[in-house]
């Protein structure tokens, strides 16, 4: 595997968590799939990251458990392992993000709605990068190609459906323990939309020239 291939997969890491971290610093809702942790971040008042962490060993262990159960080979059940180390350090890239960027929420609302445009989009170039290179997937995004092959649907649909479930499960918190909508709003509308459009731009005008580089299609 190219020294290249290992630099973009690091690269899209820290631009991926830097656009989750600076997406809860807008205060105007963070994406779907995190806003469980975010609002329970909240709850139990342990930082976003750390929550984002424990969201994501539940992940890992729910792919590891659905691989096992329909017998998948040895490989698969590696790559899920894999994810725990990258959680940690995926974890670890927003714990320091969260340390430095400052908080907006009591910022003018058109300058949060800017910082918002930046952060969709630094989480959309961060998933394409990451996604690209084919190392070991994001838990956000190995619970939902996880899913997808067991219950035999396209993955547009489970993540629909996981994003769907991410919301109802947050609103749930937000109405019975918190009495507040934390980690929805403006902005969870906002990556649901804008992160994949970003990729697929980014996809378009950069993200097969950094596949050719890598030499992925052969790796």
């Amino acid at each position: 595997m190219s020294k290249r291939r290992w630099i973009y997969y690091i690269v899209g890491m820290c631009i991926l968590a830097f656009g989750l971290e600076l997406n809860a610093k807008t205060g105007l809702g963070v994406s779907a799939i995190i806003s469980v942790a975010y609002a329970n971040a909240i709850l139990f008042k342990i930082s976003f990251p750390d929550m984002t962490l424990i969201l994501y060993m539940i992940f890992v262990c729910i792919e590891i458990i659905v691989h096992i159960f329909r017998k998948q080979s040895r490989k698969i059940l590696v790559l899920d392992v894999l994810q725990i180390p990258l959680s940690i350090v995926f974890t670890r890239f927003m714990k320091a993000y969260e340390g430095f960027i400052p908080d907006f929420t009591v910022s003018n609302f058109s300058v949060r709605l800017i910082i918002l445009m930046v952060a969709v989009i630094c989480t959309g170039i961060g998933a394409a990068m990451t996604l690209n290179m084919r190392i070991v997937p994001n838990p956000g995004d190995g619970i939902v190609q996880t899913i997808s092959d067991a219950i035999h649907k396209d993955i547009g649909f489970t993540k629909n459906c996981v994003d769907a479930c991410s919301v109802a499960l947050t609103l749930g918190l937000d109405f019975f323990c918190l009495g507040d909508f934390a980690g929805l709003g403006i902005g969870t509308v906002a990556s649901l939309i804008g992160v994949g459009r970003t990729i697929a731009y980014f996809n378009r005008w950069l993200g097969q020239k950094m596949v050719i580089q890598c030499n992925i299609d052969n790796a």
